[in-house]
């Protein structure tokens, strides 16, 4: 019997609200995650890229594991990366403790890792973090790129490796790891890190993606979901296209999470678009074209 990946289909990997004192806003998160709830969406991802997690403290980050489980019902993720691995395994406890399905971590970041140095990391990892992780695979951030080679050869060894996030702009990467990893487990999941790549994902017998547009825009990915496992390829397409269209808000602005949280703002109100990360705030001008590519 095929055993399917866990974790398949729409994933979002939500922002992290702040309050006009620059403090993590649980109550505008609860506001945010009651809409993403209802949206038709598989699983949240906590503390990604998006959401600023290399500018939150370990307590902040401790603070919204804690706080976060209990505002949804949806399959979630805690992202626990850090450079200090004592902070992570803390991090990881926190997540099982509050009920969160699995982790996901980076490759050590800064300093950078030989494929036998991530071997050795990410198997001396697994012995310590207590639960299903997913892997991270960022490397314009990272330095370090988790190939399909090495990434079959962890999941081969390591039953509670479950997944990877694959955010690299080149879809012939997307693809391999798929291929590769499929030799060895049935049950590994590969989900794209790039909105646009969730069909090509599909197509290649990917897992689904993690898309920064699911803050935005969740229901248009649950559909395109949706049209897949109807198989109705015309709807697929069409969503496609605009999934394609909306790509253009990565372009607008200094900073893409301020970006995403303005839309956010603008669209629902339910938070500030407040980020840690300076000089993002966009103009009139950008908000206009921002608003333009939801109308």
């Amino acid at each position: 019997m095929i055993s399917q990946p866990a974790f398949s289909g729409v994933w979002c990997p939500s922002v992290t609200p702040f309050t006009q004192q620059g403090q993590p806003d649980i109550e505008a998160l609860g506001r945010h995650f009651a809409r993403l709830n209802a949206s038709g969406i598989d699983t949240l991802l906590l503390m990604g890229s998006i959401g600023e997690f290399a500018s939150l403290t370990q307590q902040e980050r401790l603070l919204l594991i804690r706080e976060s489980r209990q505002l949804s019902p949806l399959s979630m993720v805690a992202n626990i990366s850090s450079t200090c691995v004592p902070d992570m395994l803390a991090l990881a406890e926190a997540a099982w403790h509050s009920g969160f399905d699995a982790v996901m971590v980076l490759p050590p970041y800064y300093y950078g890792q030989t494929p036998r140095q991530l071997l050795s990391y990410f198997r001396e990892l697994d012995k310590q973090i207590g639960g299903k992780w997913f892997a991270y695979n960022f490397p314009a951030r990272t330095g370090c790129d988790l190939t399909p080679a090495l990434v079959s050869e962890l999941a081969a060894e390591l039953p509670g490796f479950i997944g990877i996030k694959d955010t690299v702009d080149c879809l012939s990467h997307n693809r391999a790891l798929i291929e590769e990893t499929k030799k060895v487990r049935d049950d590994f999941a590969v989900l794209s890190g790039y909105d646009e790549y969730l069909v090509p994902n599909l197509l290649a017998g990917g897992a689904g993606v993690i898309s920064g547009l699911n803050n935005i825009v969740p229901e248009l990915f649950a559909a395109a979901m949706q049209a897949w496992r109807e198989q109705d390829l015309a709807a697929l397409a069409r969503i496609q296209q605009r999934i394609g269209r909306m790509m253009a808000i990565y372009a607008i602005g200094e900073d893409f999470v301020t970006t995403i949280k303005t839309a956010v703002s603008r669209r629902f109100d339910s938070m500030s678009s407040r980020s840690r990360n300076v000089g993002g705030a966009l103009n009139a001008e950008q908000c206009q074209a921002l608003d333009q590519l939801f109308e």
